[in-house]
């Protein structure tokens, strides 16, 4: 008589919620180029959710400069391109129910010595569920040292390609962060899709 090993997992199904995934090139260096004048006309410090709460110091948890673009005949292009590239990574690696943009795209500027974003979810606000955070790189790696956008699925992160164009499409539960910018300036991209409560 043969001994079968117990079996201790009985999945319903398989998992097939990835990590992170990528778009290698997403925009061109024109388009990108096109983004960073943009997004240079209305630059703010940037601020974070519940900064006004008692102990909160912005500071450290992020140094950065930020603007909002929002649909127009200048960014509908952007838009449109967006909105295919995601949904295609979607069905492919995350398979979200998805409503799409409700917030605008973050246009961000990291400036160095010191920029940075510290370790933090994109958690949504005022009832808003992100479900898929997005982060396009916009200008050369060569441009700049440092800012490394870090994804955490263990205690040691994946580092996310630094090239312009490509984007990195991860859940907005994950864990991430981006180091601190050492020479030059770095911008990106940033977007959350949204969609109803995950169940």
């Amino acid at each position: 008589m043969i001994k079968e090993r117990p079996v201790s997992v009985w999945p319903f199904e398989l998992d097939k919620l990835e990590n992170w995934a990528y778009n290698e090139e997403i925009f061109s260096k024109e388009e990108c180029d096109k983004i960073i004048e943009i997004g240079k006309t209305s630059l703010e410090k940037a601020k974070i959710f519940g900064e006004n709460k008692e102990g909160v110091d912005v500071n450290k948890i992020r140094d950065s400069y930020t603007s909002w673009l929002f649909p127009s005949s200048d960014l509908d292009f952007y838009y449109r391109r967006l909105t295919d590239v995601i949904t295609e990574i979607n069905k492919k690696f995350f398979n979200f129910e998805l409503y799409g943009f409700v917030e605008g795209l973050q246009f961000t500027y990291y400036k160095s010595p010191g920029g940075f974003y510290g370790k933090h979810v994109d958690k949504g606000s005022n009832g808003l569920i992100r479900k898929l955070s997005f982060v396009v790189q916009l200008n050369d790696p060569s441009e700049y040292e440092g800012g490394e956008l870090l994804i955490y699925s263990e205690s040691t992160p994946d580092r996310m390609k630094r090239k312009r164009g490509f984007l990195t499409a991860f859940p907005s539960f994950s864990l991430h962060e981006v180091s601190p910018v050492t020479k030059g300036e770095r911008y990106s991209l940033v977007g959350w899709i949204t969609g109803p409560a995950f169940k």
